[in-house]
């Protein structure tokens, strides 16, 4: 089962939709509820941090028997210091998304501690691509 979501960067508004429609899509094919809540919060976390950096993204979720995998790509700033953002409370939020209450700086360790395997490539002044993987029967590793 495939499919893709857009993002609106600086939408706070929306920021969660994506990762609300896939938990119920985890819970119709019973996924097990401690799965289904890593993978709805790496996705809510990765969802959040287009909306307060990129200009825009896109989610593609790709589920199958074994795995689920979540690929967020951005168009934006990107990031010039993976291993410094990776950095718990390390952010670039504007004062604005600080505001708000984004932009502590735990999103992508937040993702990382969530998904089985993350990987991000970025290029400044382009935009990321974040790849989470998290298999559904934790033994299947």
């Amino acid at each position: 089962m495939q499919f893709k979501h857009k993002i609106a960067g600086g939408d706070f508004a929306k920021a969660g939709n994506i990762a609300s429609s896939v938990k119920k899509i985890l819970r119709q094919l019973n996924i097990d509820h401690a799965v289904s809540k890593r993978i709805v919060i790496a996705l809510y976390e990765g969802e959040v941090n287009v909306v307060a950096h990129a200009y825009s993204g896109i989610v593609d979720v790709d589920i199958d028997e074994e795995k689920i995998k979540i690929t967020i790509t951005d168009k934006g700033p990107g990031i010039a210091d993976i291993e410094q953002a990776m950095e718990e409370g390390y952010s670039t939020a504007t004062p604005q998304v600080r505001e708000m209450g984004f932009g502590a700086g735990l999103g992508l360790s937040n993702m990382k501690k969530n998904s089985d395997s993350m990987n991000i490539s970025s290029v400044p002044a382009e935009g990321t691509i974040v790849e989470l993987i998290t298999y559904i029967k934790p033994d299947a590793r």
